[in-house]
């Protein structure tokens, strides 16, 4: 562990841990390959994964969460490294270590119980803290920076195209109206304007939910990463070797989903046009499962309950 970063002692669970190591099918040669785990969190998928690749067998992993990167540290096997950066960086930082192909990847996309838990993060509208949202605390703009300066409409959009919510326009407005009285920099406060604002509550959901994650996910490109970590994973992809993602809420798996779908569902010529067969447009990928949580899962760790795993293969020669 580093000297200069603590890691708080936080409870995490990691979702379908069997099930998307499982999909990875590190069995026989393919336990000696080169694996990537694009987002370490608190070390569950990849601690798993070490467990069962061969002593000749090697797990690069990525996080752009300081403390993460801390609790990554502390493994002590030669096998392994952590990189401080998004996975969206993997065919950069796997380039410069020598590696041009991996035989697995596994994406866990969305935020984890330690950030949410801890106020400090300031990602929970169930706590008060400072209003900072970001996933690297040593670069970019915090929330509350964000919130000070963003045009009306600006808000609103983010709100309303990251957080699916339909009360965006309001939202920004009391947004803007608040901030010319007093900053807002404080979970709870930006808590208050949202349940302040959204009178018509789903059941079962805080009114603030929508608008912290679209707030959170625009103040760490999460989308973005998202698009080109597809598209990077793809590419160092060996042939045979799978793609392992759980996403969280509907704009990451319906990103995921259409991806995956892409690569699998490759446009065919006119049928009456005459080609030969083996001529024909071949599939890049090949679906092999879409799983959701068990009812045990959704139980014992209720945060599980919106994630999606969904597979794929890597067909072909790689590009």
């Amino acid at each position: 562990m580093t000297d200069s970063l603590t890691v708080p002692d936080y409870q995490h669970r990691t979702v379908l841990l069997d099930e998307a190591v499982d999909a990875l099918e590190l069995v026989g040669a393919r336990a000696s390959g080169t694996y990537v785990d694009g987002t370490f969190g608190r070390g569950g998928h990849s601690r798993l994964l070490l467990s069962r690749l061969a002593p000749e067998g090697r797990l690069i992993a990525f996080d752009k969460d300081p403390q993460a990167i801390a609790t990554a540290e502390q493994i002590n096997d030669p096998r392994f490294c952590i990189v401080h950066d998004s996975f969206a960086t993997m065919a950069d930082a796997l380039a410069a270590r020598g590696i041009h192909q991996v035989d697995g990847i596994l994406l866990d996309l969305g935020i984890s119980s330690p950030q949410v838990d801890d106020a400090s993060r300031g990602f929970s509208f169930r706590q008060d803290g400072p209003l900072d949202m970001r996933m690297d605390t040593t670069r970019g703009m915090s929330a509350a920076e964000w919130v000070a300066t963003a045009e009306q409409n600006h808000l609103e959009k983010v709100i309303r195209n990251y957080g699916e919510e339909r009360f965006a326009f309001q939202i920004a407005k009391a947004i803007v109206a608040r901030r010319a009285v007093e900053p807002i920099s404080s979970t709870r406060q930006l808590a208050a304007i949202v349940a302040n604002t959204v009178k018509s509550r789903e059941k079962g959901k805080d009114p603030a939910t929508r608008t912290f994650q679209a707030i959170r996910i625009f103040i760490n490109q999460e989308l973005e990463d998202l698009e080109a970590g597809l598209t990077a994973a793809y590419s160092m992809l060996a042939p045979g070797a799978r793609m392992s993602v759980i996403s969280f809420h509907s704009l990451e798996d319906r990103m995921v989903k259409q991806f995956l779908a892409s690569k699998a569902n490759v446009e065919q010529p006119d049928r009456r046009l005459p080609i030969r067969a083996v001529d024909l447009p071949q599939p890049l990928m090949k679906l092999i499962t879409k799983i959701k949580p068990s009812d045990a899962e959704v139980s014992d760790n209720p945060r599980s309950r919106s994630a999606v795993l969904r597979v794929a293969e890597r067909l072909g020669t790689p590009t």
